[in-house]
């Protein structure tokens, strides 16, 4: 089994739904990540909207004010690789014009007419998440029929769509989105059949830190900082599944457990 790299999280917003406003600042959002580098991250994930259920949107000059000097304040530190998440064409372009690698688009480059065009024009690496619905809205009442059948196929198609737009196909991740637009039980299918998601042939990132799914199966950690546990056992899941990304907020913890994991595996032959 090949090491998932670890995505490491920054959110630059008041209101995520985590760490909402901890990150008041550039600098403070800057020592954030590469406090994450430190602890090993592979990737960092830049945010300036939060997506959490009920969030309300934020325009495009504001986000790219919140982000691009976080990008930048980074990109003069490391070398690394670095996602900006968002679902604006204008605010990809801008992240990329900073120093971003990388664009993490909750709708799966659905979510403006020129969202294809754009990740073809950037070139850059795109990831593309499900979502039922909008944040605002997406978890008063997500249905499916075969939620399995229903997320990985539309990844599929979104796959076959950005290919068509000119992205290269080495360069587009699928993620199943959970949370988003999504309940307890269709984030644990999904997360049961993430190797049929990873047979497609691309790098699957996965993101389940914190969240409320967790709450979902222990229904004591009402507290997202209560949720490091079952977010580590999650994060070993999807390893084990095939993910080639895992999205955290806890680095150095999840990293420790991958090793630990590697480790009983080797000693096993």
């Amino acid at each position: 089994m090949t090491a998932p790299k670890v995505m490491g999280i920054v959110n630059v917003t008041p209101d995520s739904f985590s760490d909402g406003g901890r990150l008041g600042s550039v600098a403070a959002a800057v020592d954030h990540a590469m406090a994450l580098v430190a602890q090993g991250a592979d990737i960092l994930d830049i945010g300036g909207e939060s997506t959490r259920p009920g969030a309300e949107p934020v325009d495009q000059a504001q986000e790219i004010e919140r982000v691009a000097p976080v990008i930048q304040g980074v990109r003069a530190l490391w070398a690394g690789p670095i996602s900006i998440d968002t679902a604006k064409p204008a605010v990809a372009r801008a992240a990329v014009a900073a120093g971003a690698t990388i664009w993490n688009d909750i709708t799966g480059l659905s979510g403006a007419d020129d969202s294809l065009a754009t990740a073809a024009d950037l070139g850059c690496t795109v990831c593309l998440m499900h979502m039922q619905g909008e944040p605002r809205t997406m978890q008063a009442d997500p249905r499916y029929d075969d939620v399995v059948a229903e997320v990985f196929g539309w990844l599929a198609a979104r796959a076959e769509a950005a290919m068509a737009a000119g992205v290269a196909r080495e360069a587009i991740w699928l993620d199943p989105g959970i949370g988003f637009g999504k309940t307890a039980a269709h984030n644990l299918a999904l997360t049961a059949h993430l190797g049929e998601l990873a047979a497609l042939g691309f790098p699957v990132m996965y993101g389940a830190s914190r969240k409320r799914m967790i709450q979902a199966v222990d229904p004591t950690a009402d507290d997202p900082m209560d949720r490091i546990g079952g977010s580590l056992a999650l994060a070993l899941e999807a390893a084990r599944r095939g993910a080639a990304v895992i999205r955290v907020h806890d680095v150095r913890q999840t990293l420790q457990a991958l090793k630990l994991q590697a480790a009983v595996a080797a000693a096993g032959g």
